[in-house]
């Protein structure tokens, strides 16, 4: 048990990475309010957890059944992200700030940024999926080693819901031209990741 409890924390922490997903947040979330962000960060915390804790119950048999692939998984999460850091690149997120000017316009963008790109892919990504595969996999059914397994995960989302509500602080000491910066640099970092998910989705797909 102390063997699994101890994979299970250094996996999940290292796959979901709370404190680089810190920057990440600031520079998709930069034209939103505090009291949007926390909001945002809130729900994204919540949407992760509960789709890490579906997977690791019945992601396995579900994947299966539809004939989906883990390497397909990082491939379409490779692609969404790129989409994301295109749009960080070259400044069109903050067109958003006046498209959404309406109070239901504005609501669906705070539901929509939860959901994409922050609980998925980024904190509920291929890599946190795939991690919870496994473990649930080598829990063989045991009610414990699960229950542990899902309370090391929330442990880790809240790590990361943590992370969100203190980044509000390094926002403020950027000020706006180094929150451009950043929103640009992490662009492209970001569309690295993007397309290093994508090749390991096709190395993986040749591979097996």
């Amino acid at each position: 048990m102390l063997d699994y409890l101890f994979s299970a924390i250094v996996t999940m922490v290292v796959v979901i990475d709370p404190i680089g997903l810190a920057p990440l947040f600031l520079a998709v979330t930069s034209d939103l309010t505090s009291a949007e962000r926390r909001l945002v960060a809130l729900r994204s915390a919540a949407i992760a957890l509960a789709i890490l804790v579906a997977f690791g119950l019945v992601g396995a048999p579900l994947l299966a059944a539809l004939g989906i692939t883990l390497p397909a998984f990082r491939i379409a999460g490779g692609l969404l992200l790129f989409a994301i850091s295109f749009e960080m690149v070259f400044g069109r997120r903050t067109e958003r700030k006046f498209d959404a000017s309406e109070v239901a316009q504005r609501d669906k963008l705070l539901r929509t940024l939860a959901v994409f790109p922050l609980a998925i892919p980024l904190m509920a990504g291929p890599g946190a999926i795939t991690a919870m595969l496994l473990l649930a996999g080598e829990a063989h059914g045991d009610p414990s080693r699960l229950a542990l397994l899902f309370a090391i995960t929330a442990l880790v989302i809240g790590s990361c819901l943590a992370v969100f509500l203190a980044a509000e602080r390094m926002d403020k000491a950027l000020g706006v031209t180094g929150n451009v910066i950043l929103s640009r640099l992490l662009g492209i970092v970001l569309a690295a990741l993007a397309v290093q998910f994508v090749i390991d989705g096709i190395r993986a797909s040749f591979l097996t």
